[in-house]
């Protein structure tokens, strides 16, 4: 059983509040007018709090003060109240404290008065307080946790446990010159100037240098210890097991690693030593919480981010299993994660991976077939905007397929030109875009699909540009749901998915075996060439322009096997990055 800090806030003691029930008296053949006696006072002065007032009614205030100060600061109780009743010259104390939550301790002490200056007094011991109470002992009330749980991956391996971990705080008379060279080889980023600058801003104070593991600390400890105005603290904390794996999931893992431990924490009343040992009065003993079995794969997750260690911009990678909706892996570098979770949250222009749902739609609305003819121009203007190929590029005539398979953006605009206002809406909907879910352990946004009014609107739209958005997430859940047929309800926590906010058709089985086939051309003759190797491979590319149009992020989204997924490198400029980095994860 390991003990938590308290966290509960200590009970006011000036004055009666309306926590504090109100104590009773109960006296044989006493009259209403007669004054409170001095036991009826000291119950009434620890029901509010007042610690003076009590102590001044015993035979030795001073030990008193300083007994009912302790009690009141180790127990710390959101409500408390005392009973007396009385006989002659002895009294019994009944205590009630409520530590809130169903967590109560009731206990009756015995007390005598005795006559001293001509006052009665109440004859001080600390057993007045609670029962076994010595001069030099105490008592706290704690949070209990049983053993830890573990978070863990799908094939049983632990992510995360609860580590010992050491702060490193520095004094403002710590010399930074002499901590850093300690510091810098664990993080290169620690200088002796930047120690200085960590020292000024906390204006006098102590601050955390760093906080290490143990691996970490044991080189150094002896060494750090010895500076003058270094100061070392162990805490525990969840901690990834391999230091090396780095995801936005686990923020939110954690929240439930400490739900469960919340939910399952026991409580103690303890009798505490001179020594500092401890014996427990009252409490119930913790349960042990329930591991954390995620959907997580390993061996995809640190491929995820070695693909994208190397990549200079802000890069995510969502993989997804299409037949269950499990996440299989959320990685992102380090210039994404100063962004935030972008993996899972952050919203782009999807750029021609949405070409996916534009393609859905014509079909669906009968306009198309894949293989209908239709013109690819390497420029037309389309509703007095001006679409151009990348770099211009122009295949005439050609079948939709194999303009999917290119990328033609004046074959799209000219296709949503046509189309009712909400059929993209609706199309990208059918594949999760657009819808919102709550999943246990996941925070995702997938994505925005207006309404496009206007045909102008409409094409826009169409090559996922304008006020069309989508996250890494919303593109791998797209891919997610063209090869599963429908789109699976994602799922972080084995056997808790989530629930989507509304209920929507699948696309028709043709369509998605139509999309898929247009998909694995892009691999073998189209703008995914470079992945040709990949025997089962299906995808798509796509360029999105940002801002006033100087710079575009870079996608893929892909399908192999039972596995979908979508990789996002933000300002690439091409889909190159994406592509590249892609290959690196599947390889």
């Amino acid at each position: 059983m390991s003990v938590l800090p308290l966290r509960l806030p200590l009970r006011p003691r000036t004055s009666l509040t309306a926590l504090a029930a109100v104590s009773a008296l109960v006296l044989a053949g006493c009259g209403g007018g007669d004054a409170p006696s001095p036991e009826q006072q000291f119950a009434d002065a620890l029901a509010g709090g007042n610690v003076q007032a009590a102590a001044d009614l015993t035979s030795d205030p001073a030990a008193a003060s300083a007994a009912i100060t302790a009690m009141f600061d180790g127990l710390g109780a959101q409500v408390h109240s005392f009973t007396v009743s009385t006989g002659g010259d002895a009294f019994t104390l009944e205590a009630d404290w409520d530590f809130g939550d169903g967590r109560d301790w009731t206990y009756s002490t015995n007390g005598t008065l005795v006559n001293l200056d001509g006052q009665q007094k109440l004859s001080w011991t600390p057993e007045l307080l609670v029962p076994e109470l010595g001069a030099d002992s105490t008592v706290r009330f704690t949070p209990t946790t049983g053993r830890p749980p573990e978070v863990r991956a799908a094939d049983g391996r632990p992510i995360m446990a609860e580590q010992m971990v050491t702060l490193v705080n520095l004094q403002p008379s710590a010399d930074p010159a002499a901590v850093a060279p300690l510091l810098t080889p664990i993080v290169p980023t620690i200088t002796a100037e930047s120690l200085r600058g960590e020292l000024a801003k906390a204006d006098g104070k102590p601050t955390t240098a760093i906080t290490l593991r143990e691996s970490d600390i044991a080189p150094i400890r002896d060494r750090l210890s010895a500076i003058p105005g270094v100061d070392l603290a162990q805490q525990t904390r969840l901690l990834t097991v391999d230091r090396a794996l780095a995801s936005p999931v686990f923020g939110d893992l954690a929240n439930v690693w400490q739900a469960g431990q919340d939910a399952s924490a026991g409580w103690a009343v303890q009798m505490v030593g001179p020594d500092g040992t401890a014996r427990r009065l009252a409490g119930r003993d913790a349960a042990p919480a329930p591991m954390i079995d995620t959907t997580l794969d390993l061996r995809l997750q640190t491929a995820a981010e070695d693909a994208l260690a190397g990549v200079a911009q802000p890069a995510a990678i969502v993989a997804l299993q299409p037949s269950t909706g499990a996440v299989l892996a959320v990685a992102q570098n380090a210039a994404a994660d100063a962004q935030g979770a972008i993996a899972l949250t952050g919203l782009y222009p999807p750029g021609s991976t949405f070409k996916t749902v534009t393609t859905s739609a014509a079909v669906q609305a009968g306009k198309v077939t894949p293989d209908t003819v239709l013109p690819c121009p390497g420029t037309e203007n389309v509703e007095g905007r001006q679409i151009p190929n990348d770099d211009n590029f122009d295949l005439g005539s050609v079948p939709l397929h194999s303009a999917f398979a290119h990328s033609c953006n004046t074959t799209m605009a000219r296709l949503a030109v046509s189309l009712p206002p909400d059929a993209l809406q609706q199309a990208a909907l059918q594949f999760g875009l657009g819808v919102d879910y709550t999943t246990p352990g996941l925070t995702t946004v997938t994505g925005t699909v207006p309404s496009a009014d206007t045909p102008a609107e409409r094409v826009e739209s169409a090559i996922g540009q304008g006020e069309v958005t989508a996250s890494p997430f919303g593109m791998a859940l797209v891919a997610a749901s063209i090869a599963h047929g429908s789109t699976p309800a994602p799922m972080i926590i084995a056997g808790q998915p989530g629930a989507a906010d509304r209920s929507v058709a699948p696309v028709p089985a043709t369509v998605g075996e139509d999309l898929r086939a247009m998909m694995r051309e892009t691999v073998t003759d189209g703008t995914a060439r470079v992945l040709a190797d990949l025997p089962n491979l299906e995808g798509k590319t796509g360029t999105a322009e940002y801002g006033v149009g100087t710079g575009s992020h870079g996608w893929f989204v892909g399908i192999d096997n039972d596995l979908a997924f979508a990789v996002f490198v933000a300002g690439a400029d091409s889909s190159g990055p994406a592509l590249d980095a892609a290959g690196r994860f599947l390889r």
